[in-house]
């Protein structure tokens, strides 16, 4: 076992060259009334397009373990409906890289798989399930230790769940490099907060990064200082969060936020993933409204991920479920992914 936070192969081939991922990142300028009435100006960082499958934050915090990993297996966490799981799977395929994918419920195996593991199993990842207990406690060295014996894995390279680790840390830094100098806000939405940690330490003075927590339990503060500290050895930038966009928690969604998502991919043509990027721009016109930009402001909204068809067809161009299909299955204390009384997500986060 490597720990990903120790190792750092520069001498192995950047995954860039075999992958070739679209950097840096399309920056489009769009109007949009609730914006513009109010003087400020709204861009969209595209980084939903720079690889078709390590979409967006994935790449960017991929990449750089990829390159650790230097050709070993590699394995990593995730639940039942997990985004990183599925970009881990696809970079496997690509790079002829082994894969394993430590998926919390093992009451899950004995299940049909849903779409979202059943990519995962496609594009060649083996799947070992284990129980929510031991999921909680995984990274633990004793227990991480057993994960690996019983997944047959001891010399695999291992990745944290939602990519979030030092390496991923640096390798996010690149994304505020990119928007130096081209807006005065730069908001992204936060499931274990790995992006904004990276996004905001590459921002140049006087900007500033905006988190939108997809997530309950007002965690994220402490989580982002320490990954900046892992990775620079201190906090970084300027950076903040806004906590009220979460809608109920990770995988939840409410009829207004399919209304609002819905009617953004009318206006602009961009087809909206509900449990980040709905919740990040729904979070940007309701701090809009309430005066938090000054006129003059420019904005530039991290567009992290694109929808992944699970589920029933929705109103969302048939990509996500409807309102009021149930979210992924819930955890402890019945919360679906993370919960308020949880500090850490241990659930079927797609993060």
């Amino acid at each position: 076992m490597t720990s990903p936070d120790a190792r750092d192969d520069r001498d192995t081939p950047d995954p860039a060259t075999a992958l070739r991922p679209r950097l840096p990142s399309p920056l489009r300028e769009i109007v949009d009334e609730r914006f513009a009435r109010y003087g400020v100006r709204l861009l969209l960082k595209r980084d939903d397009l720079i690889h078709p499958d390590l979409v967006g934050n994935k790449w960017r915090k991929l990449a750089p373990n990829l390159r650790a990993a230097a050709g070993r297996p590699l394995l990593t966490f995730g639940g039942a409906y997990s985004n990183h799981l599925r970009a881990t799977a696809a970079a496997g395929r690509l790079l002829g890289l082994e894969t394993i994918g430590v998926v919390r419920g093992e009451e899950l195996a004995g299940r049909p798989l849903n779409p979202s593991l059943a990519r995962c199993r496609a594009d060649g990842m083996r799947l070992h399930f284990i129980d929510r207990s031991m999921y909680r406690h995984k990274a633990e060295p004793e227990t991480l230790t057993g994960i690996l014996r019983a997944a047959d894995a001891e010399e695999a390279y291992v990745v944290p769940e939602g990519g979030s680790n030092s390496l991923a840390v640096r390798g996010c830094r690149a994304l505020g490099k990119e928007l130096r100098g081209r807006a005065d806000v730069v908001a992204v939405a936060c499931g274990t907060g790995g992006t904004l940690a990276g996004l905001s330490a590459g921002l140049a003075p006087g900007q500033r990064a905006l988190g939108i927590p997809v997530l309950k339990g007002g965690f994220l503060t402490a989580e982002v200082t320490a990954l900046q500290t892992r990775a620079f050895g201190a906090r970084r930038g300027t950076w903040s969060l806004d906590d009220r966009f979460h809608f109920g928690g990770y995988a939840r969604t409410t009829p207004e936020l399919e209304a609002f998502a819905t009617d953004f991919a009318s206006r602009h043509g961009l087809p909206v993933e509900r449990f980040y990027v709905a919740k990040l721009l729904y979070g940007l016109v309701t701090l809009t409204r309430e005066g938090a930009f000054p006129r003059g402001t420019t904005v530039a909204a991290v567009i992290t991920g694109r929808p992944f068809p699970w589920g029933s067809p929705g109103p969302g161009r048939g990509l996500m479920p409807s309102p009021g299909t149930p979210p992924p299955p819930p955890g402890p204390g019945g919360a679906a992914g993370c919960g308020a009384s949880r500090r850490r997500c241990t659930g079927g986060c797609g993060v």
